[in-house]
């Protein structure tokens, strides 16, 4: 499955391009669709999103001037035909069946020409709109500042000494430990597998919910982000909560159903990062 072919090819295109494709879609909308509508109906990224966007904002500003102006012309135009239109004979009528009979009747005034007259040409008036700007207004833009996320890094640490240390211990309580990596030829590269729990799953969980937010990949692996994100977390807090249960219990080793479904949990790491790396690159 392919990405919606926009002007013929799904390569990113420029703005100009996408142009007149946003016109087609404010006019189904009848109002200036968002950024994010923007970004997902044209898979682009939040500043030719904002470009498009402005582009389109100024288009509508000015044919909102211009149908101002054309109808203030239609107004002016009718009152001064009005006139014309409407004659009035400034002469009153006279009711003959009371005249005089001595006076003579008035004498016949002759036909009009059948043949119009030509049209007296108008010549057409266009106010030009100029802003009014007072001296002391400040018309720079303000700039708009970013959110700071350094505080994010507070709220993680401790969450992070939590999270591994109760995954190293839940690996301990399933057979995970020290193992040699390279047996044979290298006694001493020794490492304990319990880390790989926290650094698989958690990493996993994170990087799949950023792909999910972040709005510049394809409909299909956003998608798959958004519920493998979320089955990640879950299972994340499932193994915390059953690490500190067994620990309260007193237990030293984790029944076998436990010990089966965190054995299984690097092979499905390993599956999900695969599968979502390969539907991010899919459309290229």
């Amino acid at each position: 499955m392919t990405a919606p072919t926009i002007n013929g090819t799904t390569f990113p295109q420029p703005v100009d391009d996408l142009l007149p494709e946003a016109r087609k879609l404010t006019q189904e909308l009848n109002d200036l669709p968002s950024r994010n509508r923007l970004m997902k109906e044209f898979r682009i990224g939040p500043k030719k999103a904002n470009d498009l966007l402005a582009r389109l904002a100024d288009e509508r500003a000015q044919q909102e001037r211009v149908n101002t102006l054309h109808a203030a012309m239609l107004v002016r135009g009718s009152l001064a035909d009005r006139p014309a239109l409407f004659p009035v004979d400034p002469t009153p009528d006279v009711d003959t069946r009371d005249a005089d009979p001595d006076t003579p009747p008035p004498a016949e005034e002759p036909a009009p020409d059948p043949t119009p007259a030509p049209p007296t040409p108008v010549a057409e008036q266009v106010e030009q709109v100029t802003t009014v700007e007072y001296p002391d207004t400040n018309i720079t833009p303000t700039p708009t500042r970013r959110a700071v996320v350094w505080p994010v890094i507070l709220l993680a640490l401790p969450a992070f000494v939590a999270i591994w240390g109760g995954w190293v211990g839940l690996g301990k309580l399933t057979g995970f430990g020290k193992v040699n990596l390279l047996p044979g030829i290298g006694s001493g590269w020794v490492i304990d597998t319990a880390i790989t729990l926290p650094i698989g799953v958690e990493t996993y969980g994170a990087y799949a919910l950023y792909v999910w937010l972040s709005g510049r990949v394809p409909a299909r692996a956003a998608r798959f982000a958004k519920w493998s994100a979320i089955a990640s977390l879950l299972v994340g807090a499932l193994g915390q909560v059953a690490y500190h249960l067994l620990i309260a219990a007193g237990i030293t080793s984790a029944p076998w159903w436990i010990t089966t479904l965190v054995a299984c949990l690097p092979v499905a790491v390993l599956g999900m990062g695969a599968a979502l790396a390969h539907l991010m690159h899919a459309d290229q």
